[in-house]
């Protein structure tokens, strides 16, 4: 019931979103409406509800509150690949995809792969795996301020719009991109809600209760890497929705994460198509980057759950 309540909440704030903003009419409204306003919020909703959810089920695989969608270095390896792409490839791309959402997303699953591979030792420790992800995270960012050091003022320019994360959609390529990469990742990762709910209070206990822990463990880092990368390559990095989300619903459900899951998905999209609406009409004369206001909200957000906690 409270997973349907929720759900109602946010297909009403993604409704409101479609109609926010300056009016049009005639032929100029119905391009607005259908071609900008309404594939915007379809994206907004697939990536909220990706970060949202990836974001709780690596809290719980990590047993660390701090864990983020970035965290296994899927942000770093996109942001490198995009930068690769902007800076020796220029404009050229696919007949669906820019050159940069291609590599960005290339990098996002390489880097992602590489925490895998750490994580299907059989003697890997969960630990182990967070030293992976930080090493591929440190590692990507060496190298993008590299190419960033040998890069024209253009490409440079290109690499900081992307970098602060947008959600403009000119047509249904983004939805039709996402959508698929979306739906496996939440099915993969939502399939190993019950598992997961055991290994999160330690991987001993977990192994004598009969669970596959290198399984469980690849399961949700690949789904979640792979729903991740789309998002990043898409839209470039959008701070704090799955680390501020989960926080959130856990305070009204609980660490149970057959609920605390999915509730954390639909509540990320909702507050990411939120987000993106005022950023949209916060500022008359232009939009911010939604991004930017993810961030700036989301720091204070998490500053008073500290103290909450405290």
């Amino acid at each position: 019931m409270r997973i349907l309540l929720t759900l109602l909440v946010v297909l009403a704030v993604a409704l409101a979103a479609v109609f926010i903003g300056p009016g049009f009419s005639g032929a100029q409204g119905e391009f607005v409406l259908w071609q900008l306003r309404v594939p915007r919020v379809l994206a907004g909703v697939l990536v909220g509800s990706t970060l949202g959810l990836v974001g709780a089920a690596f809290q719980a695989l990590f047993q660390n509150d701090l864990a983020t969608p970035s965290t296994v270095g899927t942000t770093a390896g996109a942001t490198l690949g995009a930068l690769l792409a902007l800076v020796f490839g220029g404009a050229v791309g696919t007949s669906f995809l820019p050159l940069a959402t291609v590599f960005a997303f290339l990098g996002a699953v390489l880097a992602s792969l590489a925490v895998a591979v750490v994580a299907m030792r059989g003697y890997a420790r969960i630990g182990d795996v967070l030293l992976a992800g930080i090493a591929i995270t440190l590692a990507s960012s060496a190298l993008s301020q590299g190419v960033q050091s040998v890069a024209d003022m253009r490409a440079l320019f290109a690499a900081t719009q992307w970098a602060l994360g947008q959600l403009p959609q000119l047509g249904y390529g983004g939805v039709r991109f996402l959508a698929p990469l979306v739906l496996v990742s939440t099915l993969l990762v939502l399939s190993q809600s019950r598992p997961l709910q055991v290994l999160s209070l330690g991987e001993d206990l977990a192994h004598a209760q009969g669970v596959h822990v290198r399984r469980v463990r690849l399961v949700v880092l690949l789904g979640g890497a792979l729903g991740v990368a789309g998002c990043v390559a898409w839209c470039g990095p959008i701070a704090f929705v799955g680390l501020i989300v989960p926080h959130i619903v856990r305070l009204t459900t609980g660490p149970q994460l057959r609920t605390l899951l999915p509730l954390s998905g639909v509540v990320g999209a909702g507050f990411l198509v939120a987000c993106d609406t005022l950023a949209r009409v916060v500022w008359s004369e232009r939009e911010l980057p939604v991004g930017v206001l993810t961030a700036t909200l989301g720091a204070p957000v998490l500053f008073m759950l500290v103290l909450r906690k405290r």
